[in-house]
Parts: structure tokens; sequence; C-alpha cells
């Protein structure tokens, strides 16, 4: 894991190193911005590395950003790239080879794809500036994706619009693939199913494929997982809410979770009592009672039964070990 923040550096230093080490030799971009405001930036950036991936968090102040076909030709990619906006908001312009250039607007949430080795111009819109993550996928790197480099050579960025069919499963895609450190979300096979769920939400592959359709089941059992993370402290969350949700059937949900070695009911129960046993360590005073409540369950006795099967540990034993550390 990278990080890097030039909160260290003084202040007259920050936007120069910042171009220099970070833009120039990191992103591969050219950067500007006026002289009066650079006594003002600052910026900070994490990244780490995937099997034929990498993933990077970045927030900075606002400035502009150029990538030129000399800074494409002195530091090549070759990936294929997804952005996702997290805060404040952005403006793109890109072409595509032998098109006009097209623009548009990403606000928080949005998605954007493209290839990394084509011209773009992009900015903040906003004084909140650059708060955004990505990740950049080896078009050469792995040979299963090789099989399907040619395909993104000339995507240039565009939107990934809110009502794509695809939105939600490249986005929950990429929450599988940020959460660094978890053995199934860098498995190269997630990296290689966000490539071409990429490919198909930008007409680039056809979803018939058999490959295709693996990467369709990957990206809604990555968004059935996320539902659970957001919503688990719903008594009523069960398959049938999750697919309707999803706009799938409640056997695809069941079906979704095979492959994973266990099942919907106990990724929920797991979440759930992972959610339970940090509340009780961090608000000692709160009745365990409301604790099983917030966290989805509408009964009593079967959280104290499930706690207990899961921690060997009653929820109050817990609370009083929390309490002697």
């Amino acid at each position: 894991m990278l990080h890097f923040s030039t909160d260290d550096l003084r202040p007259h230093e920050r936007f120069d190193h910042w171009c220099e080490v970070r833009a120039r030799n990191v992103f591969g971009v050219t950067i500007s911005l006026e002289p009066e405001r650079r006594l003002a930036f600052s910026g900070r950036m994490s990244a780490f590395a995937l099997p034929g991936a990498s993933v990077a968090q970045m927030r900075a102040s606002p400035y502009h950003v150029h990538r030129t076909r000399d800074d494409i030709e002195r530091l090549p990619s070759d990936s294929l790239c997804l952005y996702q906006q997290i805060g404040g908001g952005g403006w793109f312009e890109a072409a595509a080879p032998g098109k006009r250039p097209q623009q548009f607007f990403v606000t928080p949430g949005a998605l954007a794809t493209s290839n990394s080795d084509l011209p773009y111009l992009t900015a903040p819109t906003t004084e909140e500036g650059f708060n955004l993550r990505l990740i950049k996928i080896s078009l050469s790197g792995d040979p299963q994706v090789a099989q399907v480099a040619q395909a993104a050579r000339d995507l240039a960025p565009e939107l990934v619009t809110p009502g794509h069919p695809f939105a939600p499963l490249l986005a929950a895609s990429f929450d599988a693939l940020a959460q660094a450190g978890s053995e199934e979300t860098s498995d190269a096979q997630n990296v290689r199913d966000l490539a071409l769920l990429i490919l198909l939400a930008r007409g680039r592959v056809t979803r018939g494929l058999p490959e295709a359709r693996a990467a369709v089941r990957t990206g809604y059992r990555h968004a059935a997982q996320r539902a659970i993370r957001t919503a688990f402290h719903r008594a009523d969350l069960s398959p049938a809410a999750v697919g309707a949700m999803l706009g799938i059937s409640v056997r695809q949900v069941h079906l979704l979770f095979e492959p994973t070695g266990t099942t919907f009911a106990r990724a929920l129960n797991v979440t759930r009592l992972n959610a339970a046993h940090r509340l009780l360590m961090s608000s000692p005073e709160r009745p365990v009672a409301d604790i099983a409540a917030s966290c989805g369950f509408d009964s009593l006795a079967t959280f104290y039964r499930l706690f207990r099967a899961a921690y060997d540990m009653t929820p109050t034993d817990v609370r009083r070990a929390g309490a002697k550390v």
C-alpha cells in the first residue's frame, strides 16, 4: 500500500512536488495551476496493487489536468480504467481516435470508463477539488484479459449514466475490489470480470459470451453483497427484497452465493453479528436488545443463539471482556 500526502512538505514545495512526482511520474499527466493558488495547494493519495490491476484514491486541491500524446508516449500504461467520483464534481473532454471531442460532467457517485492511453482534459468543477478513486486494469499482463484487449483500445472517457443497467454492477464490483486485504476481492478472476463488465457497458463485447455471462453473475453477486452491507439493519431484508433491488428473481439471488460456499442467510447473519459485536464494544451503555434490533434482528432469542454460536460467548461476556482491555 502506497500513501502520500503533501502535509509534510513546506507550502511553497507542495504543488511542484505533486506536479513532478505524483502527476508526471505516477499518473503520467501534465497539470497546471495559477501561481497565486499554489501556496494553498494540498493533496493526498493512496494506492495498492491487485493481480493485473491497481487501485488509487486521491483528494487534492483544484487544478487542470491534460494527458497529452507526449505524456502517453513517455509513460504508457495500456490499461482499461474505471473512475468513480466520490465528492465534488468534475469535467472531462476527450475523443476516440478519428472522432470529435466530447464533453461530460461527473457528479458524486458517478462512474466513467476509458482506455488510459488516449488524450483527455479534466478539471474539478467545485472548490472541493479532486475527490475520486480509479482502478486501472492492465490489458497486457493477463492473457485472459489480453484476449479482449483490442475492444478497449479506443475507449475515450465516457460517463456511465446512473440509469445504465450495468452501473450498479460496476459500482459494487469496484467496492469489492477496493476492499484490500480480502482474499476473495484480491482474486484475479474478479479483476477479469470487472474488465468484461466495463466492455459490456461500452458495448464492446456481447453478453452471450460465456465469459461475459460469468462476469455479469459476479457483478450481481457483488451488488447483492453490497445490498447486505448497506441494508443489514432492515429486519425485512430477504432474498426477495434484494432481488427486487437488483431486478432479478429470488432463485437468482440464491444462485449468486453458491460460488462463495455460503448462503444469503449466512452472509446476512455474519454481517449483522459483526455490526452488533462492534456496537457492543463501542457503546457499553447501550442495551443489548437495542443493539440487536438496530442490526436487523427481530428476535432477541435468535440474536443470542446466533451470537453465541459465532463467538462462543454471550453479548454480555463480550462486553465484559472489552471492558478489561
